[in-house]
């Protein structure tokens, strides 16, 4: 008998302990913030990625916009800068990414017979690019391609694809200015 009293005063003891665990609310804080931290962390940091990204879109687009414009007036033409020297000064635009803009960058320029050839043209693909600047009256499409590297595990699944990088793109289609009166041929087709 002694022996089942003490099984039930033993018993009545978990039980108190039981009760007075799911009655205590004072790590309830704590645990709480622990289910919502996580989720809300992914979304500041993917937030601030996408701003980021954002950040180097309007880079990217500036830099063109301000460096084909040595095409256009001809400079870039009569001073017998090539696609490297386009390159480099595009990516001096965009100084604040540091070295990496060479390696990450692409750039497209070609002569086009007409505007309406925008329509159509694909994204070069396999390193197959082309610099053609042309010469006076020349309709030409310069494009940029940059592979922004993404870190936020779910942005990568959701804007970057299967290699967790995004590719910002920009592009301009513009005339030449008539800067000589010689003619120049396409280069690329």
């Amino acid at each position: 008998m002694a022996d089942r009293a003490r099984h039930h005063r033993q018993l009545l003891a978990r039980l108190g302990l039981l009760r007075r665990f799911a009655q205590a609310d004072g790590g309830a804080a704590a645990i709480e913030f622990a289910f919502v931290a996580i989720p809300f962390l992914v979304l500041v940091f993917a937030i601030i990625e996408l701003g980021l990204t954002f950040l180097v879109s309007m880079s990217l687009e500036n830099a063109l916009a301000d460096v084909d414009r040595t095409i256009r007036t001809g400079a870039l033409q009569t001073s017998g800068g090539d696609a490297t020297t386009f390159r480099d000064a595009v990516c001096g635009k965009m100084s604040w990414l540091g070295g990496s803009c060479a390696s990450s960058i692409t750039l497209d320029v070609r002569v086009l017979p007409s505007f309406a050839q925008t329509n159509n043209l694909p994204a070069p693909t396999g390193g197959k690019t082309c610099f053609d600047p042309g010469g006076p009256g020349s309709i030409v499409l310069v494009r940029g391609y940059y592979k922004w590297p993404l870190i936020t595990p779910l942005l990568q699944e959701a804007v970057g694809g299967a290699s967790g990088e995004r590719q910002v793109t920009f592009a301009a289609v513009f005339a030449n200015e008539p800067y000589s009166e010689t003619p120049v041929a396409i280069k690329c087709t």
